[in-house]
């Protein structure tokens, strides 16, 4: 046998092989997680808008651009009282309320959402409270779909 190199393997090389430390990323529990978590927000959004229940008018106006100030958000439900954000207000503290809301606000924009069973007149009422505490911008919100009148 001249000329064969006869190449040793040693167990002790295996063993060192098995304390390194490992290379990969097990990525199956953080795709749990971030599904649990998809979840959790897919079912949480929804109640995170107004919870004043409306029926709204429909019109064909486009969308006001968002702000990055939680809008000012004042609601007439169908019962004709006023609701300033989530709680309601007697009407003779409407003023008040919207003048100690103001001052702490940057935007003087109000959106003002009314139900389509509210008497014109009621609508009118709340805007000229609106306008007594120092609002103009006001934006009445409505639904899309509306008839177009345009022909």
């Amino acid at each position: 046998m001249s000329g064969a190199v006869v190449k040793r393997v040693s167990r002790k090389g295996r063993g060192r092989r098995r304390n390194a430390p490992m290379s990969e990323i097990n990525v199956t529990p953080f795709v749990d997680v971030m599904l649990v978590l998809l979840v959790i927000f897919m079912v949480a959004a929804p109640l995170m808008t107004a919870g004043v229940p409306l029926n709204l008018p429909q019109t064909a106006a486009t969308a006001v651009p968002t702000e990055p100030e939680e809008p000012l958000v004042i609601s007439i439900p169908a019962d004709g009282d006023v609701v300033l954000m989530d709680a309601p207000v007697a009407q003779d503290q409407i003023v008040t309320r919207l003048r100690e809301i103001l001052a702490s606000r940057e935007s003087q924009r109000v959106f003002l959402r009314a139900d389509g069973a509210i008497p014109y007149a009621r609508v009118v009422q709340v805007m000229g409270a609106l306008n007594a505490a120092g609002l103009s911008d006001i934006v009445l919100v409505t639904d899309t779909g509306g008839p177009r009148m345009d022909g």
